[in-house]
């Protein structure tokens, strides 16, 4: 997976960390929690601001469902 992979990160984050709570999280934790995925394959140091808040609100609408 790569930081565009917005979707796919934000399943596999809740199937990784069910117990966090997403919607108060520091974005250092949300990037240190994406790098550490097992398909996750792109520069640790690649991401920005926007696309944390992308994941984030991915991963709220991945538990909503």
């Amino acid at each position: 997976m790569k930081w565009t992979d917005i979707y796919d990160i934000a399943i596999e984050l809740e199937e990784a960390h069910p117990e966090k709570d997403n919607v108060n999280l520091r974005f250092t934790d949300l990037r240190d929690w994406v790098v550490a995925l097992d398909d996750f394959d792109d520069d640790p140091e690649g991401c920005n601001e926007k696309t944390l808040e992308a994941i984030q609100m991915a991963w709220i609408d991945e538990r909503d469902d």
